[in-house]
């Protein structure tokens, strides 16, 4: 077979109708569309959801309410567990903050709301600085030797997510 050869399979291609041109074309004179009314018309397609003047289904029923609700005013924080500090990235006696975890890649950015969380263990004394701890991550924490601060936090700040 060489490259002049080449043809599409038999069949493979198929012709566009071409709808209004002549009787003879087999698709002339209504072209398909049938005998007068609105969707006979030049600009006559009608959205889906028409039900000739009808008050439409999708305005006859209740919105759904909660369902792709998004509060605009809600304040997302990034969560961090305990289990994600390795130990070679904070060894004992060395400070995680906003800042450290960003550095770590750990959270995206260092603007970022983050609060601490209790999954996973702890076993060196660290100095953690967030905007929330959970009870739990707390208890841990101050159990290895650690310290908590908390850090301040306002309701116009950057949102995550």
């Amino acid at each position: 077979m060489k490259l002049h050869e080449l043809r599409p399979a038999k069949g493979s291609k198929k012709r566009r109708k071409r709808v209004g041109r002549g009787i003879a074309a087999g698709q002339g004179k209504t072209a398909g569309r049938g005998t007068k009314g609105q969707k006979a018309r030049s600009g006559g397609s009608l959205p889906p959801y028409f039900e000739g003047g009808q008050l439409p289904l999708v305005r006859r029923l209740p919105f759904a309410r909660g369902v792709g609700f998004r509060d605009p005013w809600r304040v997302r924080f990034t969560p961090v567990n305990l289990d994600r500090l390795d130990p070679e990235r904070f060894p004992a006696g060395s400070e995680v903050s906003p800042e450290t975890l960003a550095e770590a890649r750990i959270i995206k950015r260092a603007d970022e709301l983050v609060v601490i969380l209790g999954r996973g263990e702890i076993d060196r004394p660290l100095t953690f600085k967030a905007h929330r701890f959970s009870a739990s991550a707390r208890a841990k924490i101050e159990a290895a030797g650690g310290t908590v601060v908390e850090l301040p936090w306002q309701r116009g700040g950057r949102r995550t997510r």
